[in-house]
């Protein structure tokens, strides 16, 4: 494997663990955290994303998703949010910033409201830039 990993897979090995330090995951697990997303809102842009781990769909999105960030991006913050485990938060979600239920779906807050609301495929073609 030692051989085959050198030859074939190191590069890619490195692209993968960079791609995955390039983004820092907040798992969103507690309803109080969205009263913290309101106020960092009020200072920098807050990303939500809602992530079905039963849906191919979904695994597919969030693959690509975390493919569009950059070193620029770095100092995003991104809230994960398990749809199959705290529905109940989801919910909420849905509630506080007035956005319909969808799945993948990513929530930009910004001043305590959504400014920006895609889902499914429209996320791997969102401009991250926008909001630094």
């Amino acid at each position: 494997m030692g051989i085959f990993s050198g030859l074939f897979g190191g590069k890619e090995d490195k692209a993968t663990s960079q791609s995955n330090l390039k983004i820092n995951w907040i798992p969103l697990t507690d309803i109080g955290q969205l009263e913290e997303i309101k106020n960092q809102s009020k200072t920098e842009a807050v990303l939500i994303f809602k992530h079905s781990t039963r849906c191919g769909i979904s695994s597919m999105v969030i693959k690509q998703f975390e493919k569009l960030f950059t070193e620029e991006h770095q100092n995003l913050k991104v809230y994960y949010l398990d749809l199959l485990n705290y529905r109940g938060i989801s919910d909420e979600v849905g509630y506080t910033f007035q956005v319909m239920h969808q799945s993948p779906q990513l929530i930009v807050v910004r001043n305590g409201v959504s400014i920006e609301n895609v889902s499914h495929y429209d996320i791997t073609i969102t401009n991250l830039s926008r909001f630094i």
